[in-house]
């Protein structure tokens, strides 16, 4: 009996073909496994009970990284020939899954440290089971003579384990070693391999700072147990406050530096390899200057050999067991990739620059998650995680592509066809034309490598947006999807909801269908519309795009009704100026527009608790309040507010002013900091409940979708999400996916997506 299988998933880059050939074998068949690019082929020849066996191990034995979506099974003509092999690959039409990068796996960090063996050293190591993927691919299927490793051909000993079926590099397409492979140099010397290892450890361990080339693009690097090293590299790089990364030598350093639950001990050990932000441990080593009056530290363990090398190597210099290792690029701009691209831009910071000579096709910064209900909790979605697509069944009959753009900030795209989604990697903030360059060559990379040809592209309508003008580009028919909306899809398609859902969106900025700034909303969602139900109680915003980051401006707008100056002034608001050229700007609405932004409530809450009056990057007052938050000893008081009210277009509103002002009004007669941002919180996530309980009355609709950038809070998200189960609620939220606006192209494609299905 002769078996044709076609296995649909993330089966290339993961030792798939390999093992299937092995499996094949280990049950006596003939035949052969190919590579369709948008899917596995297998020909199987042999007995019904062999077959019946091989298509079991298929699933239950399949590589790690492997996974299979969909096999499809029938029987065909009998296979001519004998034994089983790897057959060619060749590109054929359909859905395709690109494999995302690789950390580097224990087999080959073991032969990385062996003397004996003839990779000891190599910064390049790998195998079937680890390496890079995404970011050397040029195009599908993924073979090496597809990607950027074809510059290096294979030597003699290469080529014999890549065809050696007993090799755990049987068919590992980046296959490399010191005679074969890419080399590291110093930038703008004649330093190359060891010596420039060598070098760049020195001048680390001397306190400088290097910029090192990894997987998908450069860092900045140095000793992040030395204070003076760390600022440094914070007037270097104009950051004064925002938390760096660290990626620290093992999970021993690990386990010393912060508190790491048991679920997320196999993530940050695990083979993505993400920042995971931790709390910290008294007694660490870890500089204070790494995250300034912060609880919390983002860790990561060495993903690639050439970090292993740069914590040990045989060279007699004793290196820290923890470095700094933040993007490397300007604030806002992608992650530099390439020679020139670092030469420009990080040879001002740096004092030195390790190199290397494989081109990077894809940037990939690295993905970062908080902790949150004992698992992972995506901020940034990168490597390793990107672009592995998130699955509709419901949408698989829409076969046109769809291109969705993002957002301003934390821009990611997303590319849909046939029900599958695949969300980028983190760009950057399209205010730096480089992001825009970034964008526009990314997609069209990506869309290639997913044979995806975009027959719509969705956007957000923010008439202000550097993606808009983008689209525009593109000359193709245009999907515009309202930003609150968007977040609330984004929720419900990652968790697979496709009903109706109560969506509580809450961020900073959006563009409203009214023209006003949106950022606390309640909607009533599908897929393809939206009707907004509620939001928190409007406000005057003054001060344009300076209010965004100093939140004393909201608060004195939230006050000034109240008490006036001298009270403002008593909270440490601002001076006597700066308070007074405020109440102007308000009173005579010059540069002042209405609000609900949830976002900007937390910046006048913290500005008002004398937490975070002017923030130095994005949600700074916001983490601040939170933390302050968590430092009180006890659960926040819920605050007797007022009903919600109705505005004059029927919505609902809830009494976020009055809360604000019993906030403000406490502190003033010297409550607590910590007390009052605990009670903000409870009291908050109270109102939150009872606007959604009095849109279950309205609509009959009982699943609420918890979406947008506030909700990266997980002091807030838990008190929200526990008050309404309490109240019987379906609560949908994100795990894999940003609440923030970097997954809101998920929710853009996912929404263009459906309102084409209804024109099929």
């Amino acid at each position: 009996m002769t078996k044709a299988i076609r296995v649909y998933g993330v089966v290339q880059g993961v030792g798939f073909r390999p093992f299937v050939h092995r499996l094949a074998e280990a049950h006596g068949l003939a035949g052969y496994v190919a590579n369709k690019g948008s899917y596995v082929e297998i020909v199987a020849a042999g007995t019904e009970d062999n077959l019946a066996a091989f298509r079991r191990g298929l699933v239950e034995k399949a590589p790690e990284r492997a996974l299979i979506l969909h096999l499809e099974e029938r029987e065909t003509e009998p296979f001519p020939g004998e034994g089983f092999s790897i057959s060619e690959s060749e590109a054929a039409q359909g859905s395709r899954f690109v494999p995302p990068d690789i950390a580097i796996c224990g087999a080959c960090r073991r032969e990385l440290f062996d003397e004996n063996d003839r990779r000891y050293l190599h910064p390049f190591i790998n195998c079937t089971d680890c390496g890079p993927r995404l970011t050397i691919l040029d195009e599908m299927p993924y073979d090496r003579e597809r990607t950027s490793m074809k510059s290096f051909p294979m030597c003699a000993a290469c080529a014999a384990e890549y065809h050696d079926r007993a090799s755990r590099r049987y068919d590992a397409q980046p296959i490399a070693c010191h005679d074969c492979g890419p080399q590291v140099y110093l930038l703008d010397g004649t330093t190359r391999g060891a010596e420039a290892i060598r070098s760049v450890r020195r001048a680390i361990c001397d306190g400088k700072i290097a910029a090192v080339k990894g997987l998908g693009g450069f860092h900045l690097c140095c000793d992040a147990t030395n204070e003076m090293a760390v600022r440094l590299l914070r007037e270097r790089k104009r950051r004064p406050t925002k938390p760096f990364a660290v990626m620290v030598r093992d999970m021993a350093a690990a386990e010393r530096e912060a508190e790491i639950p048991d679920a997320l001990r196999e993530v940050l050990d695990g083979p993505e390899k993400p920042i995971v932000i931790l709390r910290r441990r008294k007694g660490g080593r870890i500089a204070s200057a790494a995250a300034p009056g912060s609880r919390r530290v983002g860790l990561m363990l060495p993903y690639t050999p050439l970090h292993l090398l740069l914590f040990d190597y045989p060279d007699g210099c004793v290196m820290p067991d923890a470095l700094i290792m933040t993007s490397g690029n300007p604030p806002g701009a992608p992650i530099c990739r390439t020679d020139g691209e670092a030469r420009e831009t990080l040879l001002p910071l740096a004092d030195v620059i390790l190199s290397h000579d494989r081109r990077i096709r894809v940037r990939a910064d690295d993905s970062v998650m908080e902790v949150y209900g004992g698992g992972p909790y995506m901020i940034r979605r990168s490597r390793g995680y990107a672009p592995l697509p998130v699955v509709l069944p419901s949408l698989e009959h829409v076969r046109d592509g769809v291109l969705a753009v993002g957002s301003e900030l934390k821009n990611t795209f997303c590319l849909g066809q046939g029900g599958l989604f695949y969300s980028s990697a983190h760009i950057g903030d399209m205010g730096d034309s480089r992001s825009v360059e970034c964008l526009r060559e990314t997609t069209a990379r990506m869309a290639s490598l997913l044979s995806i040809e975009p027959r719509v592209v969705a956007y957000d309508p923010h008439p202000a947006y550097h993606t808009a003008r983008f689209v525009e580009e593109l000359g193709l028919p245009t999907v515009a999807v309202q930003h609150h909306h968007a977040h609330v899809v984004s929720c419900m398609a990652e968790n697979g909801w496709t009903k109706p859902v109560i969506g509580v969106a809450f961020d900073g900025t959006g563009y409203g269908t009214d023209g006003s700034v949106w950022g606390g909303e309640i909607l009533l969602a599908d897929y393809k519309e939206f009707t907004r139900i509620g939001s928190i109680a409007p406000f005057l915003q003054a001060g344009g795009e300076r209010a965004a980051r100093e939140g004393w401006r909201i608060a004195t707008g939230l006050w000034r009704g109240e008490t006036g100056t001298e009270a403002a002034l008593r909270l440490g608001l601002g001076n006597e100026e700066e308070i007074s050229a405020q109440c102007f700007l308000l009173d005579h609405k010059v540069n002042t527009l209405t609000s609900t932004s949830a976002g900007r409530l937390f910046d006048a809450v913290s500005a008002v608790l004398g937490l975070c009056r002017v923030s130095t990057f994005e949600g700074e007052a916001a983490m601040a309040l939170q933390f302050a938050a968590e430092n009180w000893d006890s659960e926040g008081e819920v605050f007797d507010l007022p009903a919600l009210g109705m505005a004059e277009d029927g919505r609902l509103l809830l009494p976020t002013t009055a809360l604000f002002l019993e906030i403000a009004k406490r502190r003033l007669a010297g409550e607590s900091a910590p007390a009052l941002a605990a009670a903000f919180h409870a009291s908050l996530a109270a109102l939150v409940g009872a606007s959604c309980r009095a849109a279950r009355e309205k609509t009959g609709v009982s699943t609420v979708a918890l979406s947008g950038g506030v909700f990266q809070n997980t002091l807030l998200l838990r008190l929200v999400e526990r008050n309404l189960r309490e109240s019987g609620f379906h609560v949908l939220r994100h795990r894999l996916i940003p609440a923030n606006d970097g997954g809101l192209s998920l929710g853009q494609a996912v929404c263009a997506a459906a309102r084409a299905a209804d024109k099929n």
